[in-house]
C-alpha cells in the first residue's frame, strides 16, 4: 500500500510547494575557525546510525493501544464525549491520537530536512555547512524511522495548520538566522519535549526506541543553534532583536496549539468545540502544554533573544520558570538514555542467542 493511501483525512494533497527566494553562500576560505562547532560536527559524523540496523523492526504495535501509553495520554480521556463512546470506539480514538501525533513528528523531521539543507546554503561560515550536512542526513533518517513507524499504524495525517505555518514563514524568510531560529530553536526544541514523552512513558520499546534515537539527534541539532544564534545576535540592532523576539512569541503560541488537533477530531466525527473545549480546561493538558517548553525558554536566552517581548511573552504562557533549566544536563541524558536502549537491545539479543 502506497503512503498516502493511510492518511485518515479524505483528499490529503500529496505533495506541498513553497516559493523560496534566498542567496546561496559560498565561502572561499575553507578555514573553520569555532572550536566548538567543528567539535559538533564531528560528534555529528561519528553518531551517525542506520536505522535498519539499530532498530529492530520485527515488533509489531498493539491495536488498541500502539505505543502501549498510559491511559491519561489521549487528552480528551476524561470528556463526556469520549465517555459516551463503546470500548471499540474509545480503541479507535486512541489509535488514532497516536497515529496523529506520530504524523506530526514525521512531517516536522521532513521540515527540518528541507531547513537543513536550507542552512547548507544560506549560512556563511564554513563551519556551520559543515555541520548542517550532517544533520541533513540525521533529518532523512528521521523521515525514514517515522514513516515505517506510521506504516504500522496502518493510518497517517497530514501536518497540522499551525506547523506549516509556521514552517511556511522559515523557508521562505531570506535570512539564515530565522531558519535556525524557527527551526533549531522553536520546532525541535518544541519536538525533543514531545518525544520524550513517547520515550519515557511507551511501554512497546519498538516506539520508545525511536523517539530516544531520534532525540539523540535532535538535542545536538538544537546545540547547533545554540552556538550558531549566540555568536550572531549581540550584533543586531535593538530594531533586529526586538523583530525576531516578535517572532518568537508568535512561532510559540502556533506550536502551542498544535496540540488542540482540530482536524483529528473532526476526521474521527467528533464535536471539535467540545473537545477543544475540554482540552482548554483540562489541567493535564495544561500541564503537557507547558512542559513543551522546557527546552525552547532555556535555549532562547541562552541565545541571548531575552528582552522585554520575550520575557512577557513566555511569562503570559506561564513558561518563564523554565528559564534557568539546565539544557546541557538535558542533552547529556538525552544520550545516555540513548544508550540505555543500545544496552537493552544487546542483551535481549545476547539472551535469544544463547538460549538458540
Amino acid at each position: 500500500m502506497a503512503f498516502a493511501e493511510l492518511y485518515g483525512i479524505h483528499g490529503t494533497p500529496k505533495s506541498w510547494s513553497v516559493p523560496q527566494d534566498f542567496e546561496a553562500y559560498f565561502n572561499w576560505e575553507f578555514a573553520p575557525e569555532r572550536t566548538k562547532l567543528l567539535s559538533l560536527y564531528e560528534r555529528g559524523k561519528t553518531m551517525q546510525w542506520n536505522a535498519n540496523d539499530r532498530l529492530d523492526w520485527s515488533q509489531e504495535l498493539d491495536p488498541e493501544n500502539p505505543q502501549q501509553l498510559p491511559p491519561e495520554a489521549l487528552p480528551i480521556l476524561d470528556a463526556p464525549v469520549y465517555k459516551r463512546l463503546s470500548p471499540r470506539e474509545q480503541m479507535e480514538i486512541r489509535r488514532h491520537h497516536q497515529a496523529w501525533s506520530t504524523s506530526q513528528f514525521l512531517q516536522g523531521e521532513q521540515g527540518a530536512l528541507i531547513c537543513a539543507a536550507k542552512i547548507v546554503q544560506q549560512v556563511p561560515d564554513l563551519d556551520s555547512k559543515f555541520y548542517a550536512s550532517t544533520q541533513v542526513v540525521d533529518e532523512a533518517r528521521h523521515v525514514e524511522v517515522y514513516k515505517k513507524l506510521l506504516e504500522k499504524f496502518g493510518v497517517a495525517y497530514p501536518m497540522t495548520r499551525p506547523l506549516k505555518e509556521l514552517l511556511e514563514q522559515v523557508l521562505r524568510d531570506t535570512r539564515w538566522d530565522m531558519t535556525y531560529l524557527g527551526m533549531q530553536i522553536v520546532i525541535e526544541g518544541l519536538a525533543l519535549a514531545a518525544f520524550a514523552r513517547i520515550r519515557d512513558q511507551a511501554q512497546n520499546t519498538l516506539a520508545a526506541a525511536v523517539n530516544a534515537y531520534v532525540m539523540e539527534d535532535e538535542a545536538r541539532h538544537v546545540a547547533f543553534g545554540r552556538l550558531s544564534l549566540r555568536d550572531y545576535y549581540p550584533h543586531l540592532t535593538q530594531a533586529e532583536r526586538d523583530e525576531r523576539e516578535q517572532f518568537l512569541v508568535e512561532a510559540c503560541y502556533l506550536m502551542r496549539d498544535r496540540f488542540d488537533a482540530m482536524e483529528l477530531w473532526q476526521a474521527l466525527g467528533l464535536p471539535v468545540a467540545e473537545c477543544i473545549e475540554h482540552l482548554h480546561a483540562s489541567g493535564a493538558q495544561a500541564a503537557f502544554r507547558k512542559r513543551l517548553f522546557t527546552r525552547i525558554v532555556p535555549t532562547v536566552k541562552d541565545i541571548g533573544l531575552w528582552g522585554e517581548k520575550v520575557r512577557r511573552g513566555y511569562e503570559q504562557m506561564g513558561v518563564l520558570e523554565f528559564a534557568d533549566v539546565d539544557i546541557q544536563a538535558m542533552q547529556d541524558n538525552d544520550e545516555r538514555v540513548a544508550r540505555e536502549f543500545d544496552d537493552r537491545r544487546r542483551y535481549v539479543d545476547a539472551t535469544i542467542a544463547a538460549a538458540e
